[in-house]
């Protein structure tokens, strides 16, 4: 559903004035001003003041507030379980009763002047397929718009987003680029990387050079639209029948930066088949060892973990001992064993903390293969069979695929 004019329902708690609008003003009192009672489009408190009016709502109405997200609102009746999310004016909703979700649509109509937009298909330039197999989350509308945005829709398709050969440095010999064509490439596809995690590596090695891109940024950036160009229709698959066991993949490239030899860690999490979480990211500081990396990236792939589980626990879900995959035994060895303390004590305190849940019984550090590491995909560049690979592994790809992928997989 969508609120129309949803920052005017708020109310002004703090005194805010403004001045008379053009057309209206008091022939009486021409240099007066307006004190406002309620939220208009404008003033920085409109977005809280909004919030605070549906927040207060919806408690009075018997939802309860997400512990960790609060814009997510839950309400519990005769067995039924109701889900709310909100996104400023937009609200999602869906629950296991159609009566408990048309009670709630017909109580927000009589508070609030919204239309109803029916069965979610489109979402903040998401766009939502859902069947009883599964859901299928893409943006292949907003892919085919940046294509033609950026001249690319006639370009030469290639099969991955990034060649194995590059290796980005700062290049101040190079021809330099227009800047403010760079920058909108490279923002058009951050928002893509929403459901595209296939080309988050390299999407964000090439933002590390906006401030002065150069020809060779350049045709890397172009690339990946070559690749976009090869593949518009992938997406995320979440399939109806996964479990809901919460798991994580940790990797790191080590000095994989040539500016300043700073290493890239990958991480992923999923709940049960369907990824839900993902980051690639330089490191802070510089590791001086591959094994100090790979333990830095664990951490980041807890702490993330036991985000996600605080956030599931407010759907009654709950979990044990989280698996944690990582293909270094060293790493491993070094949150295993406190004895070991006399070789890590150069790393930072607060990747220690990966060790203590350890202890704690909280995750349990699992080693993977190499070619099984769902997060390599996250770190650096690879060849088109791995590349393939691990794209079908964290299930990214069209509906058609995906569905039949799960078939296969039933018929096994």
């Amino acid at each position: 559903m969508d609120v129309k004019s949803a920052f005017l329902n708020g109310f002004i708690e703090e005194e805010v004035y403004v001045r008379q609008p053009p057309g209206f003003e008091s022939a009486r009192f021409p240099d007066r001003v307006y004190k406002l009672r309620k939220a208009l489009y404008g003033p920085k408190q409109a977005p809280r003041a909004w919030y605070a009016r549906l927040k207060s709502f919806l408690l009075k109405s018997g939802f309860v507030m997400g512990s960790v997200d609060k814009t997510l609102f839950l309400l519990s009746r005769g067995g039924d379980t109701l889900i709310v999310q909100i996104y400023v004016d937009d609200i999602i909703f869906g629950g296991s009763s159609h009566a408990l979700v048309f009670s709630f649509a017909e109580q927000m109509s009589r508070e609030f002047e919204m239309s109803l937009m029916g069965e979610l298909q489109f979402f903040l330039g998401l766009q939502i397929k859902q069947g009883p197999e599964g859901t299928f989350v893409h943006q292949a509308k907003y892919t085919r718009d940046i294509l033609k945005k950026f001249e690319m829709g006639d370009s030469k398709p290639m099969a991955t987003p990034m060649s194995t050969n590059t290796a980005l440095d700062v290049d101040e010999d190079g021809e330099a680029v227009d800047q403010k064509e760079f920058r909108g490439m490279i923002g058009s596809l951050l928002y893509l990387t929403a459901t595209r995690t296939d080309i988050q590596f390299a999407v964000c090695v090439s933002a590390r050079y906006q401030a002065s891109p150069r020809t060779s940024h350049h045709q890397v950036v172009k690339r990946i639209f070559r690749y976009l160009k090869f593949t518009p229709e992938l997406g995320l698959w979440y399939s109806s029948g996964s479990s809901l066991s919460l798991k994580g993949f940790s990797d790191a490239d080590h000095a994989g930066c040539r500016i300043d030899r700073k290493s890239t860690s990958g991480t992923c999490q999923l709940l049960g088949t369907s990824l839900v979480s993902w980051s690639s990211r330089k490191q802070a500081s510089v590791s001086l060892s591959t094994t100090e990396a790979e333990y830095i990236a664990a951490a980041s792939c807890c702490s993330q973990l036991f985000w996600m589980k605080a956030t599931l626990s407010d759907f009654d879900l709950r979990f044990g001992k989280i698996p944690l995959l990582v293909d270094s035994t060293s790493a491993i060895s070094i949150a295993k064993n406190p004895v070991l303390h006399s070789r890590t004590k150069h790393i930072d305190v607060r990747f220690h903390f990966l060790r203590d849940h350890y202890e704690k019984g909280d995750i349990n550090l699992v080693h993977v293969a190499s070619e099984n590491q769902l997060a390599d995909i996250f770190t650096k560049p690879l060849e088109f069979g791995a590349f393939v690979r691990l794209r079908g592994a964290i299930h990214v790809g069209d509906a058609f695929c995906s569905m039949e992928l799960l078939r296969w997989t039933r018929g096994r």
